[in-house]
C-alpha cells in the first residue's frame, strides 16, 4: 500500500500540478489531502476543482475553516483579511459546499493491522502545532488518545519525521508554500519547490518518504500577477 499525503496547497495550482505529476510517477494507491487547500493563494477555485476531480479524502485545515467563517481571520493582520475576502470572491457556492465536506481526520488502512491517521494540526485541533521539539507529554495530549502506525499532519509547512511511543509522527510539508524552518520571523521567502510525503507498507515493512519536487517559480509568479490577488509581493515573501 502506497499513500501520497499532500497539504497546505494554499491556492497554488502550479505547485499542485507539479506534485500530482510526481505522485503519478510514484504509482501510489491513494492520495489524501491534509488541509489548507484554497485560501491565501492565486487560484483558489482551480485548486478546489482539481482536488474535487481527483476524488481524494480531504481533511479540514484552519484556513479551510476560515473560508467558511471569515470572521476567524480578524486580528491576524490586514493582509490575511484582504486576501481571504478576495479568495471568497473567487469561489462559488458549490466550491464552499465542497469545503464543508472536509473531515476532521481520516484513517487509511496500510495493510495487516497497520493504519495511518491523518489530520491537519493535531487530532485534537487543526490549529495545534506538532513539532520535532514538542515534549512527549504535550504530544500525548495533542494526539488525544489516537494511535496508529503513522500519525500524519501538516500545518507547519516544514517536513518532519519523529518516533513517538512506537509510532511514526510526521509532518508532510507544504505543496504551495513550503518553509525551511518554523517559526520564521514574518512571511518566509517563497521556495522553488513543493513538498509532500509517501507512506508505504510492503511485506510488513513501513516506509516514510518526504519528497520535494521542483516548481517553475516563473509560472507561479505569472499566476499571481494574472490573478489580481491583493498583496502579491507579500505572498511571495516580500513582506509588504
Amino acid at each position: 500500500m502506497r499513500v501520497a499525503l499532500i497539504a497546505d496547497i494554499h491556492g497554488n495550482l502550479v505547485s499542485l500540478e507539479a506534485v500530482l505529476a510526481d505522485v503519478e510517477r510514484q504509482r501510489v494507491d491513494q492520495v489524501v489531502c491534509l488541509g489548507d487547500v484554497a485560501s491565501l493563494g492565486p487560484q483558489p477555485h482551480e485548486v478546489l476543482a482539481r482536488l474535487k476531480a481527483l476524488g481524494c479524502p480531504c481533511v479540514s485545515g484552519n484556513h479551510d475553516d476560515e473560508l467558511l467563517d471569515p470572521a476567524r481571520v480578524q486580528g491576524l493582520g490586514s493582509w490575511f483579511v484582504e486576501v481571504t475576502s478576495w479568495c471568497l470572491e473567487q469561489l462559488s457556492a458549490a466550491d464552499l459546499d465542497y469545503v464543508r465536506s472536509f473531515v476532521s481526520l481520516v484513517e487509511i488502512p496500510l495493510g495487516g493491522e497497520a493504519h495511518l491517521c491523518g489530520y491537519h494540526g493535531s487530532p485534537r485541533s487543526n490549529e495545534e502545532r506538532i513539532l520535532a521539539t514538542t515534549p512527549d507529554g504535550e504530544l500525548d495530549e495533542m494526539l488525544a488518545g489516537h494511535s496508529a502506525a503513522v500519525m500524519a499532519g501538516a500545518h507547519n509547512h516544514v517536513q518532519m519525521v519523529r518516533r513517538h511511543r512506537g509510532m511514526y509522527v510526521i509532518e508532510v510539508g507544504s505543496v504551495g508554500l513550503p518553509f525551511e524552518q518554523f517559526p520564521w520571523p514574518g512571511m518566509p521567502p517563497f521556495r522553488a519547490w513543493a513538498e509532500y510525503a509517501i507512506v508505504s507498507r510492503t511485506d510488513s515493512v513501513l516506509g516514510v518518504d518526504l519528497r520535494r519536487v521542483s516548481v517553475d517559480l516563473d509560472a507561479v509568479k505569472r499566476s499571481i500577477a494574472e490573478s489580481g490577488m491583493p498583496g502579491a509581493a507579500y505572498w511571495l515573501g516580500g513582506g509588504s
